[in-house]
């Protein structure tokens, strides 16, 4: 089958055109100012890539077009398509058709942690000899890929996202995948683009539980409420809760137990308490592979994280600068207290770096949290760029004086680096590129050495 993909070169996307060339089929595909790193990673595997999404492309006479998510009615591709009455899918329905079809699929689902969760539970599979097929929205430092088909392997872990389909497909993507295991990680309200409430996100995680068997398995938090909202719509499925004594638990010292009972002792180079929960659930979906929980545990010391999750771009007398996806206010205040508590408050300053850059970000819904998920920070410099239409400044401004927001990314890099000295550690935070800021703060920081 020869498939052309519109919107390769987003992470899913591309996910689903690797996985398409290594089953065997012909894969093209365009994008909008056609990227990396996900268009190298394309060409690597021989894919052919268009630049923008000209008519002229149905010239390339594909058996089925794949449409991504970001491709909206108007696009001129996409009406040509629909005009000549040609084949086309969603991504999530593709794969769900010719990847997943007979496979113990375990996805990963939840407003936060899905791509550190995915990427434990395929490298736990992976160090049980399991050598599991995965699409993670993320690159797992142990694979160096985010998508791998395996296809002598039963398993499958992927990163179930609860965002729209497709243009003529609203429901989340996870909804076609069919679990038989399902990590439910947390619930909150984001999305604020498509969804307008959090009772409905709720409702579409249902959507996920009521496509799973009665044998399957549901790995869900205990602590949030959320979540025990959506089981209570109906399970018809076996249950397991974790950070909950009642089911698995993990202490401070990191003592991992089942229903009290001591299980081993997990020993994890990821920071903070939401990696230590991410862990415990890729424990109790693992688990359902037929990995024990002893030899889960004995995986992760080499557990080698993912990129962009707090993940070290460089350093210039003494000042690092760390790069973390986070963007929801519940994700930047935890990735804060991870990387606070790994430095502690004697060894250095923590200077946070923020873009408002997520479609509910930039819509400002969340705007009244964002002062106290900064609070723990030294600084706090924050990009407001031309898609932010609220007021940044008012936001923040209980923050005092430690808060800094600038429409351009020159001042903010030369301020910022002016404040730093060694010791301190630069943490940004962004779900896209910011501009290339993790260089420019880098390079600022050796001028600035070199000038003296």
């Amino acid at each position: 089958m020869h498939i052309h993909i519109l919107g390769i070169c987003g992470t899913f996307m591309g996910g689903v055109a690797q996985l398409a060339a290594q089953a065997g089929h012909t894969v093209t595909g365009c994008d909008a100012g056609v990227y990396p790193p996900m268009s190298d990673q394309l060409k690597e595997a021989g894919i052919r890539l268009y630049e923008g999404y000209g008519a002229d492309q149905l010239a390339v006479k594909p058996d089925l077009w794949v449409i991504g998510n970001a491709i909206s009615r108007g696009n001129p591709l996409l009406e040509a398509i629909l005009d000549a009455g040609l084949p086309y899918t969603s991504g999530p329905q593709w794969i769900s058709e010719h990847i997943l079809q007979g496979r113990h699929v375990l996805t990963v689902a939840g407003t936060h942690g899905k791509t550190t969760t995915s990427s434990i539970l395929a490298w736990m599979l992976e160090s049980a000899g399991k050598k599991p097929g995965f699409l993670i929205g993320g690159v797992p430092g142990n694979f160096g890929h985010s998508a791998r088909l395996s296809p002598q392997s039963p398993y499958f872990v992927i990163e179930g996202d609860e965002y729209d389909t497709c243009f003529f497909d609203k429901r989340s993507k996870f909804v076609h995948y069919r679990p038989k295991t399902a990590v439910l990680n947390n619930l909150e309200y984001d999305h604020a683009d498509i969804f307008d409430s959090v009772e409905a996100i709720e409702k579409s995680f249902h959507h996920l539980v009521r496509t799973m068997a009665s044998n399957a398995l549901i790995v869900a938090n205990g602590r949030s409420e959320t979540l025990k909202k959506v089981i209570d719509m109906g399970c018809w499925s076996r249950l397991e809760w974790f950070d909950t004594p009642s089911g698995w638990t993990i202490s401070e010292d990191g003592e991992v137990a089942l229903r009290g009972e001591s299980l081993g002792v997990l020993r994890s180079p990821l920071l903070g308490r939401h990696n230590a929960l991410n862990t415990l659930a890729a424990l109790a979906a693992a688990r359902s592979a037929g990995v024990s929980p002893r030899e889960a545990l004995e995986a992760m010391p080499q557990f080698a994280g993912v990129k962009r999750r707090l993940e070290v771009k460089g350093t210039e007398h003494g000042v690092v600068v760390i790069d973390d996806f986070a963007h929801h206010p519940t994700a930047i205040r935890e990735t804060i207290a991870a990387l606070r508590g790994r430095m502690g408050r004697a060894s250095g300053r923590l200077i946070a770096i923020l873009e408002p850059r997520s479609n509910t970000m930039k819509m400002g819904t969340l705007r009244a949290q964002l002062p106290g998920s900064l609070s723990d920070a030294d600084q706090v410099y924050c990009y407001a760029g031309p898609a932010v239409h609220w007021d940044v400044a008012e936001a923040l401004a209980p923050l005092g004086a430690k808060a800094h927001v600038y429409h351009d990314l020159e001042p903010l890099v030369r301020e910022a680096v002016a404040w730093a000295k060694p010791g301190d550690r630069m943490l940004v935070m962004s779900n896209g590129g910011f501009g290339g800021i993790h260089g420019r703060l880098l390079a600022a920081l050796k001028a600035r050495e070199s000038a003296k």
